[in-house]
C-alpha cells in the first residue's frame, strides 16, 4: 500500500467514526425532541386540543430553512426531515387522542 493510498484510507477511516458519533447525536436528539412531542400530545388530548398546528408547523419550517442555510445545508432537505418530523408526531397526537 502506498503512502498515498494509506493516508486516504486513514482518511476514510476518520471521517466514517465522525459519521458514526453524528449518527448517535442524531438518534438520541430525535428521542428527546419525541419525549417533549408526547408530552404535547398528552396536554392536547387532556384539554381537547387539535392534533395539529399549522401555524406553528409552519412558523417551524421556516425557521428551519434559515437555520439550514446558515449551516449550509440543503434548505429544501431540511423542510423535507421536519415535514416527516411533523408527519409523525401529529401521527402520534391523533392516537393518544383515541
Amino acid at each position: 500500500m502506498t503512502d498515498a493510498v494509506a493516508l486516504a484510507a486513514n482518511l476514510l477511516k476518520e471521517h466514517r467514526a465522525s459519521i458514526d458519533r453524528l449518527d448517535a447525536i442524531l438518534v438520541y436528539t430525535l428521542a428527546e425532541r419525541f419525549k417533549h412531542t408526547k408530552a404535547v400530545g398528552k396536554l392536547k388530548a387532556e384539554y381537547a386540543l387539535p392534533p395539529s398546528d399549522p401555524a406553528r408547523e409552519a412558523h417551524q419550517i421556516a425557521r428551519l430553512e434559515r437555520l439550514a442555510e446558515e449551516a449550509d445545508l440543503d434548505s429544501e432537505f431540511a423542510k423535507k426531515f421536519l415535514n416527516f418530523v411533523i408527519s409523525e408526531v401529529i401521527r402520534h397526537h391523533e392516537k393518544l387522542q383515541k
